[in-house]
């Protein structure tokens, strides 16, 4: 059985209204985390960047605004499906994204296809493993 779906789609960063460039990203789900995607930016110049959040924030971005704090995912036009902006923030500097709603609605609809929504604390023992996993973060912090 497969345990992950992978896709890659072509967004524009919009560096102001005036300059955008087309980068290549990866998008990337994981049974094994059932509630999160992940989205790899791949920038000219620089290392990759992945951004990991919750596949509904990106599944409600899509038809209406969505997010709070770093990431925000909304429709370009609300009343027509086509476009979504993802607009990702650390501190005071963000940046903005533009991509075609029909990938990502493909990426997500295979998604639901390995884990249906709602259905992801089914898998196995998720919240004993996430426990095992803030216990080795805060570890780390500890330990640095």
């Amino acid at each position: 059985m497969r345990e992950s779906v992978q896709a890659e789609v072509l967004m524009s960063f919009l560096v102001s209204e005036e300059l955008s460039f087309r980068i290549p990203v990866e998008l990337h789900y994981e049974m094994g985390d059932p509630y999160a995607v992940r989205m790899t930016f791949h920038l000219p110049g620089d290392a990759p960047v992945t951004w990991t959040f919750g596949r509904e924030l990106l599944l409600d971005g899509i038809n209406t605004p969505s997010g709070d704090g770093d990431v925000h995912i909304s429709p370009t036009e609300p009343e027509d499906l086509s476009d979504v902006h993802i607009r990702l923030q650390v501190g005071e500097d963000h940046a903005l994204f533009r991509v075609s709603a029909a990938p990502v609605v493909a990426f997500l609809d295979r998604t639901d296809r390995l884990v249906p929504l709602g259905q992801e604390r089914t898998l196995g023992d998720f919240e004993g493993s996430l426990e095992e996993a803030l216990g080795r973060i805060l570890a780390e912090e500890n330990a640095g």
